[in-house]
């Protein structure tokens, strides 16, 4: 299998940081890479390759059965539902996508976007600028709430790596951690609740689940009337799980107190979507889908990405999806 060249395509080599370095695979092989890549430019550059890499380029049913040479999609990332995985079992090609990475990365920025909004630093910044301190007249200046973690109720909606050790941060800080599972997880060994309870007694719901047809729009007007009028919505996980509309909503008429944002169901969004509208309030945060992007995690990323090339061609596939 190693003794002819074997074609790589990385379709959006741009995805990761120009500074992370990607180790030549140890292998006899032909790279190719490409910052981005359209849609309608896929299967020419995939034409001759064996090995696809993509990180968000949807590789489709339809462009699978002009691609006979190719026989692994190797994910960038951890989530790959811009492929139809039954397809490529179907057409014999493996997928494989990174694993534990981010569970770091993903945890430290999810902490980093909840004391923002718990401590109303990013209203207090704006106040400070504009002189409102100075007004003021004394030494310190409290016009907003200041919230504190510990005590407060931390429900994660997941109960994988990635919340698990966001759970294990919220622990650190003393906070009560609750989990919900979609797949019924119910061998976790982890504290599980249903999901009226997660919503409704949260002081903090965070998202680290994947998209499917369980989780789309999951997080809609319905969980937004059952939450406390305080508590705060994190989303690192995908855009489509929360109805955007609904979140405006609820900030508006104040069922909640804020929320984080670092995935939009478009990416990047329209400068006229209603979540770039939302961005302009002071209780809403938006993140352009950095939660995984620390330089360190990046590494991790693309050091496992080889490792999956790598163990494909040994004939010792790891990380399948399937």
């Amino acid at each position: 299998m190693t003794s002819k060249k074997t074609k790589i395509v990385f379709l959006d080599r741009a995805t990761i940081g120009p500074t992370v370095n990607i180790r030549p695979p140890g292998f006899n092989h032909e790279w190719q890479e490409y910052e981005q890549t359209a849609a309608e430019d896929v299967v020419k550059r995939l034409e001759h390759a064996e090995i696809a890499i993509s990180n968000k380029v949807a590789i489709t049913t339809a462009m699978l059965s002009q691609l006979p040479n190719l026989r692994c999609i190797a994910v960038a990332a951890t989530g790959a539902n811009m492929l139809d995985l039954s397809a490529c079992k179907e057409a014999g090609v493996v997928v494989c996508n990174i694993q534990g990475y981010a569970k770091h990365t993903v945890p430290e920025h999810t902490f980093s976007t909840i004391l923002a909004l718990r401590r109303n630093l990013m209203e207090y910044r704006e106040q400070v600028n504009a002189g409102a301190w100075q007004a003021a007249g004394q030494f310190c200046f409290f016009n907003r709430p200041i919230q504190d973690l510990h005590g407060a109720t931390l429900s994660l909606l997941g109960t994988g790596t990635i919340a698990q050790e966001t759970g294990r941060l919220g622990e650190a800080f003393g906070m009560q951690v609750q989990y919900h599972s979609l797949s019924d997880r119910s061998d976790s060994g982890l504290p599980l609740v249903d999901f009226e309870s997660l919503v409704s007694t949260a002081d903090v719901l965070s998202i680290h689940c994947p998209l499917n047809e369980s989780s789309n729009a999951i997080i809609n007007a319905a969980v937004f009337s059952k939450m406390k009028s305080t508590a705060l919505l994190i989303n690192t996980a995908r855009g489509q799980i929360v109805d955007i509309q609904a979140l405006s909503d609820a900030l508006e008429q104040r069922l909640i107190a804020g929320a984080a944002i670092d995935v939009c169901d478009q990416e990047p969004p329209a400068h006229d979507a209603l979540v770039m509208t939302l961005a302009k309030r002071p209780d809403f945060l938006l993140t352009p889908h950095i939660a995984w992007a620390s330089e360190n995690a990046m590494q991790t990323l693309a050091d496992q990405l080889i490792d999956n090339l790598e163990a494909f061609v040994a004939g010792e596939p790891q990380n399948v999806l399937y």
